[in-house]
């Protein structure tokens, strides 16, 4: 009525309330009835917003990639932005012109100079890989410009979700992962039966050593055994020899003992020799009748053969002489 409006806003805005080119009011979250002809309002949104991006750069192998995340800011100074950019709202609190999506637009045109350098001097693997220091770049790089400190901006925070390869490029470079990995596999397979046949020959070697370990045992103790038979020939060869120089030792000895006891023997004969030749010599000479009669043990049989031998001694002086076997038998039988 008559030019006269209310008006309402959130509380994540400031509102400054010009009346004829003068200040009247600032603040956030304000609410007042104003006189439309000679008022013009603006609405700075200072809560925090999250602007999307997405942008393509091209690496030093000339290969494009595109780089999709999303920056959060918050107008730091609501007052310095509104002299840079047009916030004026209507008497329904619609932006007559669209200055908020030039801010954005810049912002994301400072976000992708931050980072081109940065990406031309990559190649195209290594940007893929390389979102975390894409963050920071971007973060600093509007940290650092002079143009988003000028439209009294803070920014927040920097997320990079994705950075992509063309979807050529993409399909190339997962048939080269492809085959690596198969070609990865196809090493791990070889190394792994190469494993189990080293494995194998370190167990035949192992049970070789083992045989050959076990055979040189046997082969000591044949040895050994050798060297016992050898020593035990040997001591019995000792022992024969022993025996036989102690049998040839008392085999000298009974030698001795034979030849001592003969040469006893022999002086004893000769000693009795001698005593009988010295006890009969004074018979040597002496008729063996006197010896007869002298030793008178002769008896009657004795004297009769002597009788008998005489006759005989003397049978040429005797003619005739008869001797028949009754005599003989009378004299026998007188002496017994």
């Amino acid at each position: 009525m008559f030019g006269i409006k209310y008006i309402q806003f959130d509380p994540t805005q400031y509102v400054l309330c010009y009346q004829k080119g003068k200040l009247k009011k600032e603040g956030t979250g304000l609410s007042f009835f104003y006189f439309a002809p000679t008022t013009s309002i603006a609405a700075v949104p200072v809560g925090s917003n999250d602007l999307p991006f997405i942008f393509s750069e091209t690496t030093n192998d000339y290969q494009t990639v595109t780089i999709q995340g999303q920056i959060t800011y918050k107008v730091q100074n609501p007052k310095q932005l509104s002299e840079l950019l047009g916030f004026t709202v209507d008497g329904h609190g619609i932006y007559k012109k669209d200055d908020y999506e030039k801010l954005q637009q810049r912002i994301i045109n400072a976000a992708q100079t931050a980072t081109a350098t940065f990406i031309h001097g990559l190649g195209l693997k290594e940007t893929i890989r390389s979102g975390k220091e894409i963050e920071q770049k971007i973060q600093g790089g509007l940290t650092a410009s002079e143009s988003i400190s000028m439209l009294g901006v803070e920014i927040l925070g920097v997320n990079v979700i994705a950075v992509r390869a063309t979807p050529e490029m993409e399909k190339a470079m997962e048939t080269e992962a492809r085959e690596k990995l198969q070609q990865e596999a196809d090493q791990a397979i070889y190394e792994r039966r190469n494993f189990a046949v080293e494995q194998e020959r370190i167990i035949k070697e192992t049970e070789l050593n083992t045989q050959i370990a076990v055979e040189e045992k046997k082969k000591q103790i044949a040895e050994k055994k050798m060297e016992s038979k050898v020593q035990e020939a040997t001591n019995d060869q000792r022992l024969r020899e022993m025996k036989v120089a102690a049998d040839i030792s008392v085999e000298n000895n009974r030698k001795k003992l034979i030849d001592l006891k003969n040469e006893n023997d022999r002086l004893e004969a000769d000693t009795r020799g001698y005593t009988l030749e010295a006890t009969l010599k004074p018979y040597q000479n002496m008729d063996w009748k006197l010896l007869m009669a002298l030793s008178g043990e002769a008896d009657a049989q004795t004297h009769i053969a002597l009788a008998f031998r005489e006759l005989a001694d003397n049978a040429d002086k005797i003619g005739n002489l008869n001797i028949t076997p009754d005599l003989l038998q009378q004299l026998i039988r007188n002496e017994e």
